[in-house]
């Protein structure tokens, strides 16, 4: 498999050591509710960890939650709470949401503040490397002490210094140096050699990956608008302080515009994966999320969202008729399961998401085709049921599925329509296809007999 690396800006491949892959994925900030841009990345990111899996890679994921920030003491300010009762709120927000869009926890979701000792260690061997120093207001990175600094966004300092965005402090030595230490009186701190203060926000993750994975590691992973300047200082102070490489491959997720906008509090179109949900449903968002290539911009609208709905639309049947499929069970007389093949190349050029989903849809249409067709026998469905399912399993979909007591009801009440449109009453059957609708629950009339399924509803 081979994936874009942004800090070489080529294609590259990935080399496991022991067969294993080491990730790491920069996390939210625990001030507000999660929104469609975040649901995005860490979509990418579980389908990514998914196929390593598949192909036979034992995976370590590690993804943080950055829990100590002036966003998240500001907005407990605001509400009239501590800073923790803000992060722990949206620490278990953000659970509820991406359990709801069926992602995988991560092996580790480390909290900056539960690193702080491990921050403090790294910082001390930056003072020892001669990387750091002290001002009035903290402690600091020197920038120009680490030379390869702007590799990865590949911007000379002076170009990078002009355009950033970094915070004004007439104590630093030069205005790229950034933070590692910010002395500080009001809640919550912590003691440290230098004062009483927090850490800067990039050293909370180079102080967890690098506990967690070790240094040089597979894979590094975020959002695109990380690479400069979270990412690039990232490298910086761990490479500055263990002399090797910090992680072999930087993989970014392209953003999310709201019909061709940026998101933005000032705008009012944030859509937050809350109500992303309760729109659209677990399955259409990740085929969404899906749908362009992971480095692309993708536009949040109800036209593209559409579609994704009518894919899963196609894919439910195709797994429903599946599992419903009658003929000869001993007739396995499936085409090569090609798409197969094609999705696999697909993910292994760079994840390339959508032309997986294409060659996905492909097999699901020929399925389809067959089973509306009355050809689609049970020895058809047990060899294509495998490939369907691992590529299921890899994208994260997963069908609605009715409870034991509901399916008695709902086929005892097939049985019912069934006798009805034998003695012509037909108006009386589609009362009860009527019904079954209401509680969504769609049929498909074959030749004498019926398959069901249930459709998948926002919540």
């Amino acid at each position: 498999m081979k994936l874009y690396n942004t800090l070489t800006r080529q294609l590259e491949e990935i080399v496991p050591r022991d067969n294993a892959v080491r990730m790491y994925v920069c996390g939210v900030t625990v001030y507000d509710s999660s929104h469609i841009g975040h649901a995005r990345t860490v979509i990418v990111f579980d389908v990514f960890r998914r196929y390593l899996v598949s192909k036979g890679h034992k995976v370590t994921f590690v993804q943080n939650f950055t829990d100590v920030d002036d966003k998240i003491i500001n907005r407990a300010k605001a509400e009239g709470k501590t800073a923790e009762e803000i992060s722990a709120k949206y620490i278990d927000a953000y659970f509820h949401d991406f359990a709801g869009l069926n992602v995988l926890a991560a092996d580790v979701h480390p909290k900056a503040t539960e690193h702080i000792s491990e921050m403090i260690d790294l910082i001390k061997g930056l003072f020892e490397k001669g990387h750091a120093y002290l001002t009035l207001n903290g402690v600091y990175f020197r920038v120009k002490s680490f030379p390869g600094y702007g590799k990865l966004s590949r911007k000379p300092v002076e170009e990078l210094e002009a355009g950033a965005r970094i915070e004004v402090d007439d104590t630093k030595d030069d205005p790229m140096d950034f933070a590692l230490w910010k002395f500080s009186s009001e809640p919550p701190t912590w003691d440290s050699p230098w004062g009483k203060g927090r850490p800067g926000w990039h050293i909370e993750c180079s102080a967890m990956a690098l506990k967690y994975l070790g240094s040089g590691f597979e894979i590094h992973g975020g959002g695109h608008d990380l690479v400069f300047p979270h990412h690039e200082n990232e490298i910086a102070q761990s490479e500055a302080f263990t002399c090797k490489q910090f992680a072999k491959i930087w993989m970014h997720s392209g953003m999310v515009t709201i019909d061709s906008q940026k998101m933005s509090k000032s705008l009012g179109n944030i859509v937050t994966i809350e109500k992303a949900l309760s729109d659209w449903g677990m399955n259409t968002l990740r085929l969404y999320c899906l749908s362009v290539h992971y480095a692309k911009p993708l536009d949040y609208t109800d036209d593209l969202l559409k579609e994704s709905a009518q894919r899963w639309r196609q894919i439910e049947t195709c797994a429903y008729e599946l599992r419903a499929a009658a003929g000869p069970a001993g007739d396995s007389t499936m085409m090569p399961a090609e798409e197969f093949q094609a999705f696999e190349a697909a993910m292994d050029d760079d994840m390339n998401t959508s032309l997986a989903l294409t060659a996905f849809l492909k097999f699901v249409t020929r399925l389809n085709q067959l089973a509306a067709s009355d050809k689609l026998t049970a020895g058809m469905a047990k060899a294509a049921m495998m490939p369907f399912d691992r590529m299921m399993g890899i994208l994260g979909l997963r069908v609605v599925e009715a409870s034991e007591h509901e399916r008695k009801e709902i086929e005892k009440l097939i049985e019912e329509r069934n006798r009805l449109r034998a003695e012509k009453k037909f108006k009386e059957a589609d009362d009860i296809r009527k019904k079954l609708a209401e509680r969504s629950i769609e049929l498909m009339d074959h030749k004498g007999r019926t398959v069901w399924k249930k459709v998948e509803k926002p919540e």
